[in-house]
Order: structure tokens, then sequence, then C-alpha cells
């Protein structure tokens, strides 16, 4: 199945003629025969109170990102708010550069929302809702089942050298499948981190709002830096 492949990762940190701190976090574009083609930046948008408040609005399921043409913020591309959250459930909108309404993301906490595992639901306006859950129940029931072993594997993987290993095969499944009206728009695959917009009616800007909040309420989120 051919697909476009957005890819989230971060740049090193530099600074402008000005001194200020251009935009390091990215979003990658790629039809998946080549080099990514296009990339938008992503930061997160701090409230009036600064990072201590949007740390704390954050513990409660919030996400405030702008994504941006280029790393010095000279043009906006979409905007991501937090609509409600709540209670292990939160909805966001996702805004075009006038205002416009793109999409809505909601994200149900597992045991807190309608299921045994998180929920996402994507809407873009006048399409209908894709909805996918996080990992198969299969794999959920064999790691809780195998945890006391898989927890030795994660603490020896801590001491492992091999780049990028995050714990391997003890890391709880994160695999996600987007379904609607029988077909699968997006998937998110846990190998790579790594977002597959399968439906070509799918905005782009939504698939980077979308794999922005996948990767902010994962393990080391983006967002949850101190600074």
């Amino acid at each position: 199945m051919s697909s476009n492949v957005l890819t989230m990762g971060g740049g090193p940190r530099r600074v402008d003629g000005q001194g200020q701190a251009k935009v390091a976090d990215m979003v990658s574009f790629s039809d998946g025969s080549g080099p990514a083609s296009s990339v938008v930046y992503v930061e997160r948008e701090l409230p009036p109170g600064g990072t201590s408040a949007y740390l704390a609005a954050r513990g409660g399921g919030a996400r405030s990102f702008a994504l941006w043409a280029d790393d010095q913020r000279r043009e906006r591309v979409a905007t991501v708010v937090t609509l409600s959250a709540g209670g292990g459930v939160a909805r966001f909108q996702v805004l075009g550069a006038h205002g416009e309404v793109i999409g809505t993301l909601m994200r149900e906490k597992a045991l807190r929302g309608r299921g045994l595992r998180t929920r996402w639901t994507v809407h873009q306006p006048g399409g209908s809702d894709a909805v996918g859950f996080k990992g198969r129940i299969v794999w959920w029931w064999m790691w809780w089942f195998l945890l006391p072993l898989m927890t030795v594997v994660l603490v020896m993987s801590v001491f492992d050298s091999v780049p990028n290993n995050e714990g391997g095969f003890a890391r709880a499944p994160r695999r996600i499948r987007w379904r609607a009206n029988g077909q699968v728009p997006l998937e998110f695959r846990s190998k790579g981190d790594k977002l597959h917009v399968h439906a070509p009616g799918v905005d782009w800007r939504l698939g980077a709002a979308l794999i922005a909040l996948l990767r902010s309420f994962n393990a080391g989120a983006w967002d949850s830096v101190k600074k």
C-alpha cells in the first residue's frame, strides 16, 4: 500500500542572528520512496504563565502547539489548541493559518474513556470519524503476562549501548491503526515512530498535528522539557 510517511524528530539547538532560539523539533514528509521532500517545524505554544503554566496544564492532558513553515517562525502553517481536557479525555482542534478548522483530534485514555486501550479519534470537516486503538488486544495481554520478564529486559536495555533501543521488546504496544468506512486511512508504527497516511484526502497539516500529539503522549515527550 503506497502512503505518505510523516516522521517527527529534533534537530540541534541553534540561534539566529539576534540570539533568538530557532525551532528545533520538526515533522518531515516523504512518499516513502526516498528522502523527506518537505519539513514543518513544531513547537509548544506557551500560555501567559510560561513554561510552568504549560507543564501544569499538560499534566491534565492539555496541549498547545504552533506549526511553522521555517525554523525562524516567519510563517505559521497551523495551530493545535485544546478544546477540553479532563478525566482522561482530551479534545484538540487543528486550525489553519487563518483560523479555519482543519480537523479535530480526541484522545481517550485507557480505562478512562470507552475501552481497555487508549483510543484516538480523527475527524476532518465533511468526513467520517477515523478511530484507532493503541496496540492490539492480544499484544496487550502478552505484554501484561510477560511484564515481570520484560522489566528485567527494560533494565538491561538502559545499559545497552545500542542506539535508539528504547527498551525494545519491553516497551508497551504503541501501534495504532485508524479505521473509517472499512478503510485504514492512517497508521502509526512504533518502529521508527512513523505515521503512514494511506488516504489521499487526509490534510497533511492534520497529519503533522497528529504525530506531534502522539509523540507528546509517549515516554520522553518532546514538549515536556522544563526550558
